[in-house]
């Protein structure tokens, strides 16, 4: 079975114009089959303060009404995304910016109203391997942002690192599947005050006992969840740290197993 890497990046490597280059060499250079996911959430409440529109967060998930939706749109469909092909087609990677809308590869269900009504914000419902297969058998790199669709016309603004793990999934129908987390720190830290303490390996056990002694707390969460989630469906391999664990050479990150 063919290997696929499904990279996600987060906003503040967006935000750091050294951090993104460095970033998009790297991705560049990795070998085999790929596909990079992006947000833009930082750059998106930027914007939106420019033109007006104010941002609604509840919990650091953002509500996402029609003003919202339209920002998000422009932002990561739009600036984000296509700066960033743009920037791989000079790194001589041919690469093609979707939204889930595109060749209908990712659709969602709009989230329930529970406690708080989230808006237009979507939970992943399905990813159309085979069009993503064609595109990537075509010699094309896919490069998504977070943005999804419900397949009645309706664009959802959807969490990136969930994307990337359902991306992940739905590949690994046809494809040995690994996902990269990059964000701005070496890994899950056992002390955030202390940015060596990277735990190199978490299983389920590890986690269990990671959450009783409270160490994996606030943002951290979704993404561990997303990551057991993930292997639970048949991804192979998950790691989680900065952009330098692209490279060969570097073996300080976190990697998570079953």
């Amino acid at each position: 079975m063919k290997k696929l890497s499904v990279i996600k990046i987060g906003g503040n490597i967006i935000e750091d114009e050294n951090a993104l280059s460095q970033f998009l060499k790297l991705f560049a250079d990795l070998e085999g089959s790929k596909i990079l996911v992006h947000g833009g959430g930082k750059r998106a409440t930027h914007i939106a303060a420019k033109l007006g529109v104010s941002s609604k967060m509840v919990n650091g998930r953002r509500i996402t009404d029609t003003d919202s939706l339209d920002v998000i749109t422009m932002v990561y469909g739009g600036l984000v995304n296509k700066n960033i092909v743009a920037r791989l087609q000079a790194l001589q990677v041919d690469a093609i910016g979707l939204s889930g809308a595109d060749a209908n590869s990712i659709s969602s269900n709009k989230r329930p109203v529970a406690e708080v009504d989230f808006g237009f914000v979507g939970d992943v419902r399905k990813v159309n391997h085979d069009a993503v297969d064609i595109l990537i058998r075509s010699g094309f790199t896919p490069v998504f942002c977070a943005i999804t669709h419900d397949g009645k016309g309706q664009l959802l603004n959807t969490n990136a690192d969930t994307i990337a793990s359902q991306i992940a999934v739905g590949m690994s129908e046809i494809y040995e599947t690994s996902i990269y987390y990059c964000f701005e720190l070496d890994g899950v830290l056992r002390d955030i005050n202390n940015p060596n303490s990277v735990i190199k390996h978490i299983d389920k056990m590890l986690y269990a006992q990671l959450l009783d002694q409270g160490i994996i707390t606030d943002g951290m969460l979704p993404k561990l969840e997303n990551c057991f989630d993930a292997l639970d469906k048949g991804v192979k391999h998950i790691n989680m740290g900065n952009t330098a664990m692209l490279s060969k050479e570097n073996n300080n990150f976190t990697r998570i197993t079953l």
